[in-house]
């Protein structure tokens, strides 16, 4: 049975004063949760959130980390230093990561592979763009990001990642795809993994929705049978809307 995970991505919000407070409020709201709960702060307040949330149910993402262990690389965080101060999981391919920064499916594969490697869980978004939509071009887009951002990922080592489903056009937008369009794209991801691996593998990898969740249509989403969580962008920043969230099944 797959796991449900709800990951809050608060990218770049919360100071590091402004992520112990909501953290303190996160925390017994976390502990009713039956699904798993994963917040990822910015990379300066990574050290002060891991250590408040230790011995708790919520786990840490960070936002991105650098394709490399470490060297001559300014500005960029290694996954070493990630796993010294007790992350647990890293958001990969996040569509404003292609957009400002250029990252391509070849180098997220490599932050993946790599996150592997050190027992990171890496949450590895697609998403098209509402041109690409329109188009009729999605379901081509999703699969070429699914099969060159999962290059040479193993079949041993699928079940440890989770794949995200965030449409360019609903984050942060306020637009939210419909139950049955992210449906649709979660049984084609789904089907690709099948073809790319098997369908027991297919089976055991959660897929997450993206884009515009909130306590309003988290419920619509999750009864789909091929949508095993969320990653929340805006919601994620309040403990209310967040906590709503994590227990939308109460």
């Amino acid at each position: 049975m797959r796991k449900s995970v709800i990951a809050g991505n608060w990218k770049m919000n919360k100071s590091p004063s402004e992520a112990k407070v909501l953290v303190e409020a996160l925390l017994p709201l976390a502990k009713e949760s039956d699904v798993e709960v994963i917040i990822a702060p910015n990379f300066v307040s990574l050290p002060s959130v891991t250590a408040q949330v230790k011995g708790s149910k919520i786990k840490v993402a960070a936002q991105n980390m650098c394709a490399i262990e470490s060297g001559a690389v300014t500005g960029e965080t290694s996954v070493l230093m990630l796993k010294d101060i007790g992350v647990e999981a890293v958001i990969l391919g996040h569509s404003e990561r292609r957009q400002y920064f250029g990252e391509t499916n070849e180098i997220v594969n490599k932050k993946i592979a790599l996150a592997l490697q050190h027992q990171l869980i890496p949450i590895y978004c697609v998403g098209e763009t509402l041109e690409e939509r329109e188009g009729g071009k999605f379901l081509a887009i999703i699969e070429q990001q699914v099969k060159e951002g999962l290059h040479n990922i193993s079949a041993t080592d699928m079940p440890k990642v989770i794949i995200a489903y965030e449409p360019v056009w609903a984050i942060g937008t306020g637009k939210v795809a419909s139950g049955e369009q992210a449906e649709e794209v979660h049984a084609h991801i789904r089907r690709v993994l099948a073809t790319l691996y098997s369908q027991s593998v297919a089976d055991a990898v959660t897929i997450q929705y993206g884009g515009s969740v909130n306590p309003e249509n988290v419920k619509e989403l999750m009864a789909k049978p091929n949508i095993d969580g969320a990653l929340v962008g805006g919601a994620s920043l309040k403990a209310d809307s967040f906590g709503a969230l994590i227990n939308y099944n109460k």
